[in-house]
């Protein structure tokens, strides 16, 4: 027999680079072995407006946090001999017409609050906490609620599904804003029981109200989105041999379906916390928030609008700290939302 010819070297080289494998893409996000989050979290860092947004969000939230450490930084003024803080009065930095005497200064770097003579720093700082509370609080106590009526409505259908998609649809019809307004002095007023509540008591009560609020009004987007998800879900293959191998519902609902799920209920709730921050804004401004002396942004822009132009420091730094926020938030959640869709590429 004749003997096969040997393979030339360019013959080799050919089949080699016929054989590897094509270079991947710089900017390719699925890759074998990758979760859907690994994939949303590698993306997530590529993306500089989402980092940005995410240091504006963590100074914020160490302000609020650090507060008190942060006021305490402000040195003495040595001709008062004396520092304003978050709820103390001190009408002896204003003049007669109740205008501060001192400015912006070591001793209070955003000067005085008009008539009163407070510190505008730590009326600032402090102001950060209840916007950051409440909006992170009822983002995640209606997340748990829209995902669990969401999981049972789409999931067992039938009756549970169409009282569940009524409540939702009753809801979603009502004018939440005038509501709120009208709900929140109706609730202290039973709250208090026909007492005289102090101005500390009232606050408290109209932070936790204003909580439950935003969270009865603020489930029914995401339980929504979540039963349409599930029942898509319920139908595929990997649900359907879960039933046949008798795996019991919670299991199935929590294993198997849940988890399918976290991207988009992890964008729901990013946009969801700039919206309850809002509202807070808004009902102190127009005085059914959050009431003296506890420090909000809403309710210092609301004082200070009409002395802004003879004294912007007291409206300014609010507007400018709320704005901020909310819109590292709404950006935030923009990015997310495009680390999640397999679609998008940026």
């Amino acid at each position: 027999m004749n003997a096969m010819p040997e393979p030339s070297a360019t013959t080799l080289t050919e089949v080699s680079e016929e054989k590897s494998p094509t270079s991947a893409p710089e900017h390719q996000d699925v890759r074998t072995g990758r979760s859907p989050g690994q994939v949303a979290w590698a993306r997530l860092k590529r993306d500089k407006v989402a980092i940005i947004c995410a240091v504006i969000i963590l100074f914020f939230i160490v302000v609020a946090i650090f507060a008190p450490l942060l006021v305490s930084l402000e040195a003495v003024d040595p001709i008062t001999k004396v520092k304003a803080d978050v709820g103390t009065v001190h009408t002896e930095l204003v003049d007669f017409n109740g205008l501060p005497t001192v400015g912006a200064s070591s001793a209070h770097w955003l000067g005085v609050e008009p008539r009163l003579g407070r510190d505008l720093f730590a009326r600032w700082a402090y102001g950060a906490r209840p916007s950051l509370i409440i909006g992170f609080v009822a983002a995640f106590a209606s997340t748990v609620i829209g995902v669990t009526l969401g999981l049972v409505a789409g999931y067992l259908g039938g009756v549970a599904d169409k009282i569940i998609s009524w409540i939702i649809d009753f809801f979603l019809s009502l004018p939440i804003l005038l509501l709120v307004l009208a709900i929140i002095p109706i609730m202290q007023k039973r709250l208090a029981a026909g007492g005289d509540l102090s101005a500390e008591e009232t606050s408290t009560i109209r932070f936790w109200v204003l909580i439950v609020i935003l969270v009865v009004f603020g489930w029914m987007g995401l339980a929504r989105l979540v039963r349409g998800e599930v029942k898509s879900l319920r139908e595929r293959e990997f649900v359907q041999a879960a039933r046949a191998i008798g795996v019991p519902t919670r299991s199935i609902l929590f294993r198997e379906i849940l988890p399918n799920l976290v991207g988009p209920i992890i964008v729901s709730a990013s946009i969801a916390v700039p919206a309850y921050i809002t509202y807070e804004a808004t009902l102190s401004y127009l005085g059914a928030g959050l009431v003296e002396p506890t420090a909000s942004w809403g309710r210092t822009i609301a004082d200070a609008q009409n002395l802004f132009a003879t004294y912007p420091l007291w409206l300014w730094p609010s507007v400018i700290g709320l704005s901020l926020l909310v819109l590292a938030l709404s950006l935030l959640g923009d990015s997310i939302r495009d680390a999640f869709d397999p679609t998008s590429r940026r």
